[in-house]
This record gives structure tokens, C-alpha cells and sequence, in this order.
């Protein structure tokens, strides 16, 4: 009786925050929307209000900023998901630790687990000062699970061997220990533009083609964190999910705010299908005419289904989730006995879903993830000519990993 409310309820909250993403991207119409909408707009006044009595305070000093003696590289958006920012992250880290460069990722580590309660008093009564990061990878083994470490952290822990990565909502700590513990000289700040106590040399920020700044309102009524104008903080801007195709009206936006950030556009290609269990992969030419199910927990689940139908997928069965939501066996078994209605070849998710995803549920149709990379259209030859002529600028006075040491500022 009490699984069978709790599930309900569980439900219930789930078709509201459905509801409200779909406010907030106005993908709804009606008077109950329009209410909604209206509630959302005053608390985005108090929101935006917020924000830029914040950013005022690091600005004028009254808040303090940390340099740690090492090159920092931030990368984040003025919005709420879908920029398609860890396969960034992802391709930085690589090109720099083929350099030579000893990385770390910090990450806040959104939706992770979180030590229990009675544990961090226990480390509080027996020990001085922060506690250390959660280590998901060593450069070596990758040491935590996506429940443990979240999602994204998890994801580049396996994809990048020879990076480290921390996850700490203080990050500062984060640096300092991956500095101090394991000799780090350049650390990538994931979703870190909006991190202001850790001083980044190299801001980088994504603006997301498809939907470069939503509605223009801030958080909760549309998807800035912060006004479109501090599009100003950016060192570089990439736009990504771009066709190729020059858009004017965003670009001038951009140059407006920003006229001396470096503007590189980029793709997110999808590589191939990978096999869940077996890790078999597939081209992508095996999507044409296939009767396919997709399911995702990503902020942007339509952009998703649209690769699959470019390819030529005839999707029968698609399901969306609230962003990182972390499924259950009963959902998964729900989800996979919907899609057998189908008479379906094959079920697709996105490779962030499928670290959410044990490899021991049984599985009544062969499910596969969509492997995305980066792809340069402009502003550069390629992505390793990118991260030299940003990281490695030929006047060697001005390297930015030559700033000073672990001090205040």
C-alpha cells in the first residue's frame, strides 16, 4: 500500500516538473500555463536580482576569488542544460593531456550521492579543515559509480584515461587537493562559469545554437542563470549543435555584448551506436529503416530524437525524462514492455543515460547508446588547433598558466 502511494506520488511530482519544463520553454499554451507563467516571472525578478548582486560583490572584491598557481579552464553556459558541454570538457581534456598537460576535472558533481549526514559529523568532530573531494578517477582506475560520482563526472572518468577527476560543490578544494595530492598543473572547471570563488585564466563559453538564450528571462521562468549581456565574461564562445549555416542575428548578439571573444562554432556528430551490454558497436548507416524506441533523462530529448530520425530511424516508441533522472528497475521495465508493443529492432539512449543504466537489468530488447563527438565548422581548422591557439598562445609572456601563486586576490 505504501510503495503503491509512494510511486503515485512519485508520478504526480514527475508530470509537474514535465509540466513546468515545458512552461519554461513555452512549449505549452492555455490559461493554466499562462498563470503558471506569471508565478514563474516574479520569482525570475528576485532571481536575476540575486544573481547580479553576486556577481557585483566578486566584481567589487567584497567577495574574494582564488588563483591556485596553475592554468585554469572554465567552461560552462548561461543556461540550464542542453549546450552539449561534456563532450567539450571531454575533447579539451584529451588535447591537452596529449600535450603533455597533467589534467583534472573538478565537477559540483550534480545529483551524486551525497555522504551521509552522520559521517560528515564524524569528519567534522575528528578532523580539521575541508574534507578531501571525492576521487571518481586517479588518471589510473576509474574509483566511484555514476550514483556515487553523478553522471557526467562518471562519463569522462571513463572516457579519459590519463585525466583525473574530483567532484566537490567547493572547488577551490577540489584544486587545491588535485595540486597538492597528485601534482596537477591545469584544471578544467565543468559547468564552472557561474563558480566565481575559483579564479579561471580562460572562461569558455557555450551558447547552444538550437536555442542560444531560450525566451531571454532569467531562471525560473526561462533558462538564464545569468542575463544575456554577461555574455561579456566569455574569453572564447562556442557556439555548438550549429548546421553550418551562418546566423547573423545570434552572432551580432554575441559582438554586442562581447566584441573581443573569439567566436568557434561547433557540431556534435554522432559517431556510431554502442551495444550496452556487449559493447559491440554499430555505424550509424544501421539506423536506416529500423524500428527503433528512444528514452533519455537529458535536457533536451528532442534534439536527441532528431539525430536518430536524420539517419533515417523510424522512431515508434519515445519516452522523455526529467534531466538526470535516475531510473528505476520498475521504470526500466515499464519503459522496455511500452516499446515491445512496437515489435521493435532495437531501443536507443544517449550515452550520459547509459552510465545510469546496469549492466544486469535484464533487458527485453537490445539496447544501444548514441556515441556524440565535437566537429570544428569554424573558427579553427580543427579542435587540437583550437586548444593550442587558446592554451598555448605563441607569446610565451603570456601564458596563462604563468599566474601567481595560491593567494587571494
Amino acid at each position: 500500500m505504501l510503495k503503491r502511494l509512494t510511486t503515485r506520488v512519485n508520478q504526480s511530482l514527475e508530470r509537474f516538473a514535465l509540466f513546468a519544463e515545458d512552461v519554461i520553454m513555452d512549449r505549452r499554451t492555455g490559461r493554466d500555463v499562462a498563470l503558471f507563467a506569471a508565478f514563474l516571472r516574479a520569482w525570475s525578478y528576485i532571481f536575476s536580482g540575486a544573481v547580479q548582486l553576486r556577481l557585483w560583490l566578486y566584481e567589487k572584491r567584497i567577495f574574494r576569488t582564488r588563483h591556485l598557481g596553475c592554468l585554469v579552464v572554465v567552461v560552462g553556459n548561461l543556461t540550464v542544460g542542453g549546450t552539449g558541454k561534456t563532450p567539450v570538457v571531454e575533447k579539451f581534456a584529451r588535447s591537452l593531456a596529449a600535450r603533455g598537460r597533467k589534467v583534472a576535472i573538478l565537477s559540483r558533481g550534480y545529483k551524486s550521492k551525497k555522504v551521509p549526514l552522520y559521517k560528515r559529523w564524524f569528519r567534522q568532530l575528528t578532523h580539521k579543515g575541508d574534507p578531501p573531494p571525492k576521487v571518481v578517477s586517479d588518471g589510473e582506475r576509474v574509483l566511484l559509480d555514476s550514483e556515487e560520482a553523478g553522471d557526467e563526472p562518471f562519463m569522462l572518468a571513463s572516457n579519459l584515461p590519463g585525466v583525473m577527476v574530483f567532484v566537490d560543490k567547493n572547488r577551490v578544494n577540489a584544486g587545491s587537493y588535485a595540486i597538492r595530492k597528485y601534482g596537477v598543473d591545469t584544471l578544467i572547471l565543468d559547468d564552472g562559469f557561474q563558480y566565481l570563488p575559483l579564479k579561471g585564466r580562460l572562461n569558455l563559453l557555450l551558447v547552444d545554437k538550437t536555442n542560444p538564450f531560450g525566451n531571454r528571462r532569467m531562471l525560473p521562468r526561462g533558462i538564464l542563470r545569468e542575463p544575456v549581456k554577461h555574455l561579456k565574461r566569455a574569453s572564447y564562445v562556442f557556439i555548438t549543435k550549429s548546421d553550418g549555416i551562418s546566423d547573423p542575428v545570434l552572432e551580432d548578439t554575441i559582438r554586442q555584448h562581447n566584441p573581443e571573444a573569439d567566436i568557434i562554432e561547433c557540431a556534435h556528430r554522432p559517431q556510431y551506436l554502442q551495444h550496452l551490454d556487449t559493447g559491440e558497436k554499430k555505424p550509424l548507416s544501421e539506423l536506416e529503416g529500423k524500428r527503433i524506441g528512444a528514452f533519455s533523462a537529458i535536457a533536451d530529448h528532442f534534439s536527441f530524437e532528431r539525430f536518430l530520425r536524420k539517419f533515417g530511424a523510424n522512431v515508434l516508441y519515445s519516452r522523455r525524462f526529467l534531466d538526470h533522472h535516475r531510473f528505476t528497475d520498475s521504470e526500466l521495465k515499464h519503459v522496455f514492455a511500452q516499446a515491445g508493443k512496437e515489435n521493435l529492432d532495437f531501443m536507443v539512449t544517449t550515452e550520459k543515460d547509459a552510465v545510469r543504466i546496469s549492466k544486469d537489468f535484464p533487458k527485453t530488447i537490445s539496447l544501444y547508446y548514441l556515441r556524440l563527438e565535437i566537429e570544428i565548422l569554424s573558427g579553427d581548422k580543427d579542435f587540437e588547433k583550437a586548444v593550442d591557439r587558446i592554451c598555448f598562445p605563441e607569446n610565451k609572456t603570456e601564458l596563462p598558466f604563468q599566474a601567481s601563486g595560491d593567494e587571494n586576490t
